[in-house]
């Protein structure tokens, strides 16, 4: 029984054998398992995108490039046949609107498992791959490129979106992109903050027209440009430059505010050169341009400032103080300047920059109310307005100067002498006001005080003589107006690097100080300065940003607008430089005049003192007292400033003029009201 059951085995086990031999021969005969097990590998990752890209092509955005169809087709054909032609057909159809094409053909044998060898199974669907529909030749690729440099912008990172931007730009075959491209560009260097370099590529986009695409966004980017930089005349060409564009409403205000600037700024330069026609045409525009802007508008008080400082200067024109008091120019200046000291109240609700902003003008105000009053020689008013602005604003120094001619004009030379005192502290020595020594040597002229005099104008001599000799030099060189600028610029960098100074430096520092006196010279120097920060700024950048074409590119169109800037500085500084030199003379010669009237004095006086024996006196004590208000507290000058002091000195002449008993005079004519 046994051994029946091992013949049994024996038996089933060759059975077996018999029954698969021919099994494993006929299936894999003559085939590459090697290389059909690597495309079942390959072939998902590849059919994966293929469809996704498919997919996306039927959107609008983004549109999937060239390079990425070719992959597509490739792993059609690469792909096995069991995918049904259901599912390839949507396929052809997204590609491009060619006819469909016919089925594949049936599986030829069972040999090959439905996969034919010989030839590439999608052939026939070969023309639905061959973009008839579809624009490649520059818009499909490069589109891309720019919807990646507009999502770098979005993600913060500038530095890339710029360069992205850029490199559209160099390519000449892709013109049609390069107005957006150079839009995320400027949006971009302003995000950096690098405005001045923003302002040049918004600039170009202006440049190409109003129907040019981002035109009148770009005139929205000036406005933010303008309150970023330091001074907002750098866009007054660019915005006079459009004025007769139609602006958005919620920027209109302050667009016709600053092209009364701009009429402002031109009007006074046409002043300085003698075209006083072409001046009163701008002049004119600030005015009807001041009008246009509503009462409640942030801007109105600014552009109503303009409009009282254009009627000042048509005032300005009658000689007489009393025609001054009966012109009509002049008595709208005055009411304008109350309207901006009525509108620049504190008030609350106003933001931070706002209330700053309204607190300068509100002292400029004061200022031009005092000067217009002074110029109609109502002395007393200009006081009054001088007395507003408040002790170590902006216009303090100022302030206290010319208060001190108007307390010399109605006789209170005390008062005049306290305003000086503070003027010549060491606190303010680099500060130019050669005239305060002039008046104080006429104070002590007219308080009989002639020893005094001399010495004070002997004073001012040895100050301000080399500063006129040093000045009349640089004007009678007759040089460029760049190379005017180019010698102030010189004692600047000197200053800041902490350089040693000759005595040449020290007197052209003065005439620094002096040139930069004048407003629109100041604000230019400002542009200039901040436009060499933004250049030296390019070596923190990174250096994928620093060394690349468009930081080179950058670099050359900031050294242009700096060149521009120079120049229009350059010719300011003459002008200025021209007539101080005027004023300076007239200085020193009404110098001259004080110090030849104070020698005939003294010559009279000891002449007189001879006749009578040394016996006749030509001064004598004053009568004083150093009583003081309740809420002051009197402390005896000792030849020591105190900082907290400062505005606060009264000075006391104890004696002086014989028929005088105090050292100010009761002047009660109209001229002195």
């Amino acid at each position: 029984m046994m051994r029946s059951f091992r013949l049994i085995r024996v038996a089933v086990l060759g059975l077996s054998l018999a029954w698969t031999a021919p099994t494993y021969a006929q299936n894999f005969e003559g085939l590459d398992l090697s290389g059909q097990s690597k495309k079942k590998r390959t072939t998902p990752k590849k059919k994966k995108p293929t469809r996704k890209s498919r997919a996306d092509k039927a959107k609008p955005v983004p549109v999937q490039d060239e390079d990425a169809d070719d992959d597509a087709a490739a792993s059609s054909s690469a792909a096995p046949t069991s995918v049904s032609p259901a599912e390839t057909a949507p396929a052809a159809a997204t590609s491009t609107p060619a006819p469909t094409p016919a089925s594949p053909p049936a599986n030829t044998g069972s040999m090959g498992m439905g996969l034919d060898l010989t030839q590439e199974a999608p052939k026939p669907a070969a023309p639905t791959m061959s973009f008839d529909a579809v624009d490649v030749s520059g818009k499909t690729a490069d589109r891309q490129r720019l919807d990646v440099a507009v999502s770098l912008f979005k993600n913060d990172e500038y530095e890339k979106a710029s360069m992205a931007a850029h490199e559209l730009l160099e390519d000449p075959k892709l013109a049609g992109l390069h107005t957006e491209a150079r839009y995320v560009l400027a949006k971009s260097l302003y995000r950096m903050g690098m405005y001045h370099s923003s302002l040049g590529e918004f600039s170009k986009i202006l440049s190409l027209g109003p129907s040019t695409k981002f035109f009148k966004t770009s005139l929205e980017w000036l406005f933010f440009i303008s309150r970023k930089t330091k001074n907002e005349t750098v866009i007054l060409d660019e915005i006079a430059r459009h004025a007769n564009q139609e602006f958005p409403e919620k920027y209109r205000n302050e667009f016709r505010y600053l092209l009364a600037r701009y009429h402002f700024v031109r009007g006074r330069a046409l002043d300085q050169v003698g075209q006083p026609e072409e001046a009163d045409k701008s002049f004119s525009e600030v005015k009807r341009l001041a009008l246009t802007i509503p009462r409640t508008d942030p801007f109105f008080p600014r552009a109503k400032y303009l409009e009282g400082l254009s009627s000042f200067r048509n005032g300005s024109r009658q000689k007489d103080a009393a025609a001054k008091r009966a012109n009509g120019e002049m008595l709208a200046a005055i009411e304008a300047m109350k309207e901006v000291v009525r509108l620049t109240r504190p008030a609350p609700g106003k933001t931070v920059d706002q209330a700053k902003l309204d607190k300068s003008l509100r002292e400029l105000a004061f200022m031009q109310l005092a000067r217009t009053h002074y110029g109609m020689q109502q002395n007393r008013f200009a006081l009054f307005y001088l007395g507003k602005v408040e002790r170590g604003n902006t216009q303090w120094l100022e302030a206290l100067f010319e208060s001190s001619w108007a307390n010399y004009r109605v006789g209170q030379y005390e008062q005049a002498l306290g305003s000086l005192i503070t003027l010549s502290s060491p606190f303010f020595r680099e500060e130019y006001f050669p005239e305060a020594l002039i008046l104080k040597a006429v104070i002590y002229y007219e308080n009989c005080r002639y020893r005094e005099s001399n010495i004070i104008l002997q004073d001012f001599e040895r100050t301000y003589l080399p500063v006129h000799d040093q000045l009349e030099a640089l004007v009678k060189k007759n040089m460029e107006a760049s190379e005017y600028y180019s010698v102030l610029s010189d004692v600047q960098k000197k200053n800041k690097d902490g350089l040693e100074k000759n005595e040449t430096d020290i007197i052209l520092e003065r005439i620094l100080r002096l040139a930069l006196t004048d407003q629109d010279l100041r604000k230019t120097n400002d542009s200039i300065l901040e436009l060499e920060a933004e250049m030296d700024a390019f070596a923190n950048r990174a250096d994928t940003f620093k060394y690349s074409e468009l930081s080179k590119s950058l670099l050359e169109g900031l050294k242009v607008q700096r060149t521009a800037l120079i120049s229009k500085a350059g010719i300011m500084a003459k002008g200025k430089l021209e007539t101080e030199l005027v004023a300076l003379k007239q200085l020193l010669a009404n110098g001259l005049r004080i110090k030849f009237e104070t020698t005939t004095k003294e010559k009279e006086f000891l002449e007189e003192q001879l006749k009578a024996g040394g016996r006749t006196a030509i001064v004598k004590k004053y009568k004083y007292s150093v009583a003081v208000q309740d809420d002051q507290l009197y402390w005896p000058y000792e030849g020591e400033y105190w900082r907290d002091e400062l505005g606060t000195y009264q000075y006391t002449m104890t004696k002086g003029c014989i028929e005088r008993d105090t050292a100010n005079r009761n002047v009660q004519s109209a001229e002195a009201m």
